[in-house]
């Protein structure tokens, strides 16, 4: 029941640091445009440069 006493507060370090990160990346814009990615392999940038 002693290892409780550490666990517990560990578990919940550990989740405050995860809730951290991805507040972290929510405030960063990695999730701002999520079908630019996708989108953008289907365009054909056959742009050719000027002789």
């Amino acid at each position: 029941m002693d290892i409780l006493a550490i666990l517990i507060p560990v578990a919940l370090g550990l989740g405050a640091l995860g809730l951290g990160a991805f507040f972290w990346s929510l405030k960063s814009g990695q999730y701002d445009d999520l079908d630019g990615a996708a989108h953008r392999i289907l365009m054909d940038d056959d742009d050719r440069p000027l002789p």
